[in-house]
């Protein structure tokens, strides 16, 4: 058989495969690529399996930088927020890993919306899962008068610098 003719073979093959939608429910296929290239290579009977194989790699590190909104004089750092989006709360848990001792604390719009449309997850109960203090509009007046800490203090001795 011509090479042609193989291929022309191939392709009629690859007509007669269930829809893509079968494929994707049999083979877990998350892109019509995917399905495409499996029928190819079922069609001209090369023995490859799909995703069967995992492997580990390094995402390299990098170092970001963080403006708190205002820190008090007794060490307390106040974050504002009307919209609370995932972005900014992965940053917080990162900032929370990197320096557990920095006292950062929320002042909301409003603690009770939701993180997001379908999460029962308010700004309030995300800051509570993680240790994080919150308030609705304003900075709480036992916050402002609230005594300085040592080691609230030495936390941002440590941990911030100030901006170029």
């Amino acid at each position: 058989m011509t090479p042609a003719a193989s291929r022309a073979q191939a392709i009629s093959r690859v007509a007669r495969t269930p829809t893509s939608k079968q494929r994707g429910l049999i083979e877990g296929y998350r892109s019509g690529l995917e399905e495409k290239v499996a029928a190819q290579l079922t069609a001209l009977e090369v023995p490859a399996h799909y995703e069967q194989y995992k492997l580990n790699y390094e995402v390299p590190a990098r170092t970001a930088t963080y403006t708190p909104d205002f820190i008090l004089p007794n060490g307390i750092i106040i974050e504002t927020k009307g919209r609370f989006v995932t972005e900014d709360r992965k940053k917080h848990k990162l900032i929370k890993l990197s320096h557990p001792d920095l006292d950062i604390r929320f002042v909301f719009s409003n603690p009770n919306t939701k993180i997001g449309k379908k999460s029962k997850t308010t700004y309030g109960i995300w800051c509570e899962q993680l240790g994080f203090q919150f308030a609705k509009l304003f900075v709480p007046r036992e916050w402002l008068f609230e005594l300085p800490c040592p080691k609230r203090l030495a936390a941002n001795s440590a941990a911030l610098f100030h901006k170029k």
